[in-house]
C-alpha cells in the first residue's frame, strides 16, 4: 500500500522503517527535517516536508508523535494530515494520548469520510526495533480489517477492544500496571540490597515463579547495577500519568497506587533522572537512604 509515517522519534523511526522492508510504499515527515532524511538514507521511501504533503494519496497515514497538542496539530492544524488525505483512506494514531482527543479527531475524519484508529502501542524501543509491539485498538471493524495487515510489520499482537477512545484506555491500563510493578520491583531490589543477598541470585530464582513479570525479567539485571540510561524515560511516564489521571477523575476510577508512584517519578525528576529508564525509581530509594 501507500502509507504515510508522521513522527519519527525513537518508536516512529523504526516502525516506518518496518512498513518499508515489508514492500509499502512509505512517505515519511518529522518536524526535524534532518531525521527524515537520515531516514530516507536508511530504508527505501521518501520524506516530505509537511504532514498534508506527506499523506496525499495515501491508503493509510501513522502518527506517532508526542502528545495531545502534537498530534492535534500534525493532524487538524493548516498543513495536518486531514489536508492531504481522501475520503475512504484511514488514519491511524501511535500516539499515547487522551481518549478526548481520539474522539475529536475521530469527528474530524468522519466528516471527510476518513476512518480512524487510535491504536497506541506497548513494547518501548526495543519492541519498536524488533517488530515485536502490542497494539492497542479503538474504531470500527472496517478500519481495522484494512490496516491490521498492514500493522503486522512491526507488531506481534494486535486487538481491536471497542470504538474509538478504546486503545488509549487501554493504554491507561497498561501505564497503571507498569507504574505499580516498577515500584514494587524497585522496593524489592532495595530490600534484598539492605538484608545483605545476593541480589542477582535471588531475582534469577523468583522471575520464574509467581512473582515474575516483563519488568522483572528485563530490568532487575541493570537496577541492581544502577543503569538507567536507555528505555521509557521518567518524563514520559509522568505525562502518560497524567492523562491516566485525569481520565481517572472523570470516570471516578480511585488510583491511590499510580498517584503515589507519579509523585515518586517527580522526586526521579528532581534528582534530575527525567530522561532516565521508568526502572529508575530504585534509585530514589537508594538516594533517600
Amino acid at each position: 500500500m501507500n502509507v504515510a509515517f508522521i513522527g519519527l522519534g525513537v518508536m516512529g523511526y523504526a516502525m516506518a522503517g518496518h512498513l518499508s522492508k515489508g514492500g509499502h510504499q512509505v512517505n515519511v515527515y518529522n518536524r526535524t527535517t534532518a531525521k527524515a532524511e537520515s531516514w530516507v538514507d536508511e530504508y527505501e521511501g521518501q520524506f516530505s516536508l509537511t504532514p498534508a504533503e506527506a499523506a496525499k494519496g495515501a491508503d493509510i497515514v501513522f502518527v506517532c508523535v508526542g502528545n495531545d497538542q502534537d498530534l492535534n496539530q500534525v493532524v487538524c492544524e493548516a498543513n495536518g494530515v486531514l489536508e492531504g488525505m481522501v475520503a475512504g483512506s484511514v488514519l491511524v494514531d501511535h500516539t499515547t494520548a487522551s481518549a478526548d482527543i481520539a474522539r475529536h479527531i475521530a469527528a474530524k475524519a468522519a466528516e471527510l469520510e476518513i476512518g480512524f484508529l487510535d491504536a497506541p502501542v506497548s513494547g518501548g524501543q526495543a519492541g519498536a526495533e524488533n517488530g515485536v509491539l502490542s497494539v492497542m485498538v479503538g474504531g470500527d471493524d472496517a478500519s481495522f480489517s484494512k490496516v491490521s495487515p498492514v500493522m503486522d510489520c512491526y507488531s506481534k499482537s494486535i486487538s481491536l477492544l471497542g470504538p474509538v477512545g478504546s486503545g488509549q484506555l487501554a493504554k491507561m491500563v497498561n501505564q497503571i500496571c507498569i507504574g505499580g510493578l516498577l515500584q514494587s520491583l524497585s522496593e524489592a531490589v532495595h530490600f534484598a540490597k539492605c538484608s545483605g543477598l545476593d541480589a542477582e541470585q535471588v531475582f534469577d530464582v523468583i522471575q520464574h515463579g509467581a512473582a515474575g513479570s516483563w519488568q522483572m525479567v528485563n530490568r532487575h539485571q541493570t537496577m541492581i547495577e544502577g543503569q538507567y540510561d536507555f528505555g521509557f524515560a521518567v518524563d514520559w511516564m509522568r505525562k502518560d500519568f497524567s492523562i491516566v489521571l485525569d481520565e481517572a477523575r472523570k470516570n471516578g476510577a480511585r488510583l491511590p497506587v499510580t498517584a503515589m508512584v507519579d509523585q515518586f517519578y517527580a522526586d526521579v525528576q528532581a534528582m534530575g533522572g527525567g530522561r532516565m529508564d521508568t526502572s529508575s525509581l530504585l534509585k530514589r530509594l537508594e538516594n533517600d537512604k
